[in-house]
């Protein structure tokens, strides 16, 4: 074979999921002057998907056409640079869709799964949490008793979503349309929800919840006071990151494990609560941080400090994304655990060669890069719904606008 250099970078946009389920997936298809040798990668920026296509089109994709694939730290620097202004969520995810597909096309030039690539494996198998959540204690009972069943050991539990909801008064609504949720209810809501799952699962169940900003930073330190008795595995984004000094406050008043992270966009956001030991997981969205080549740096700070990770895995997030994260996390000593959403039969059938769940466990193939393709027909079949999302427009109920 003859040295390859990039022939062209496309995007494919498509939405595989449910009706009721706003999924926008961005998979960046890097193709090669050598026949049938391309890369998948995920660029998925649900919120703004027209933004990274218009960055990958108009910009990526005439500065690396005629260069090298296989110099994936060099093109990763150069796309990170060329705009100048940097590090920021609609590039950073155009970046990802680029540097994942190099990865796979390097995997695919060796004959070796990605995770090769990176060192190896460190464990056969990779630790998922799923989510229970549901429209009271009753229902998220009943979906932690399915997991259980289906051998999952780790399980995220939520009532109503993201801080609950509540029914706005009329006259505010109509003034400010938006997703209400009471801080104050949620609050309790969830403090009773885990008293229940306690006395219903015992001890041995690793239990998790997302606090998702949702509080006030002094009310945010006395909910992670009151839910330290629950022996959590790890409560996840107490704060936002515009308040990341808070950690200092809750790590002094409680011992449960903090993660923290799927927002980063910058090594300036997760490097002090890094150095100062304030959080015990990392939660990046790799593809918002700029993809597999930074989050593998990331992963090694981590382990330096002490951190173990916990890639961003929502629903959300391409087939390819997640199994770059699998990847990742196979080959990465101090991983601590995986978010995972499942694949729908439609998503199995447009992405060959998905991660496949046995138990509490996810698995890589043994294929060559990152082991999945994408039928662009079928994708084509699924378009992209216009709008913007409901659920980022959070508003407490005097109406007033609060972290999504």
């Amino acid at each position: 074979m003859s040295a390859p250099i990039i022939r062209d970078v496309r995007v494919i946009l498509t939405s595989p999921g449910e009706s009721h389920i706003q999924k926008r997936l961005i998979v960046v298809k890097v193709e090669t002057t050598e026949p049938d040798l391309y890369g998948l990668g995920c660029a998925t920026f649900t919120q703004r998907p027209l933004s990274v296509r218009s960055a990958i089109e108009n910009y990526l994709r005439p500065l690396l056409r005629g260069r090298d694939p296989q110099r994936i730290e060099d093109l990763w620097h150069l796309m990170h640079v060329n705009a100048y202004w940097r590090s920021g969520p609609v590039l950073n995810n155009a970046i990802s869709g680029v540097d994942m597909a190099l990865w796979d096309i390097k995997g695919k030039i060796a004959g070796l799964p990605v995770y090769q690539l990176l060192g190896g494996k460190c464990r056969e198998g990779v630790a998922i949490y799923r989510h229970a959540g549901g429209r009271d204690e009753a229902e998220v009972v009943d979906r932690v008793r399915t997991f259980l069943k289906e051998g999952v050991r780790h399980v995220r539990a939520q009532i109503g979503g993201y801080g609950g909801h509540v029914e706005p008064a009329p006259a505010i609504a109509a003034s400010f349309p938006g997703a209400y949720y009471d801080p104050a209810v949620y609050a309790q809501q969830t403090l009773a929800l885990f008293d229940r799952l306690r006395e219903e699962f015992g001890g041995e169940l690793e239990l998790l919840h997302d606090v998702h900003e949702r509080l006030p930073p002094a009310d945010a330190v006395r909910f992670a006071v009151e839910m330290e008795r629950f022996h959590l595995f790890f409560l996840e984004d107490l704060f936002p990151p515009e308040q990341w000094a808070w950690f200092a406050r809750a790590r002094n008043l409680c011992a449960t494990p903090l993660a923290m992270g799927e927002l980063f966009t910058h090594p300036s956001e997760w490097m002090p609560l890094i150095e100062g030991r304030l959080i015990d997981f990392i939660r990046c969205h790799v593809s918002a941080i700029g993809g597999l080549t930074p989050a593998r740096k990331l992963a090694s700070v981590c382990e330096a400090f002490g951190l173990r990770t916990a890639w961003h895995g929502p629903g959300d997030v391409s087939p390819v994304g997640h199994a770059a994260n699998v990847h990742l996390d196979l080959a990465t000593r101090n991983f601590g655990v995986q978010e995972w959403s499942g694949f729908s039969d439609v998503e199995r059938e447009m992405f060959p060669g998905c991660p496949e769940t046995r138990g509490g466990f996810v698995f890589a193939n043994d294929r060559p890069g990152l082991g999945i393709d994408l039928n662009e027909e079928l994708a084509r079949k699924y378009p992209c719904p216009e709008g913007v999302l409901v659920w980022t427009q959070a508003r407490t109920p005097d109406g007033a606008g609060a972290y999504p």
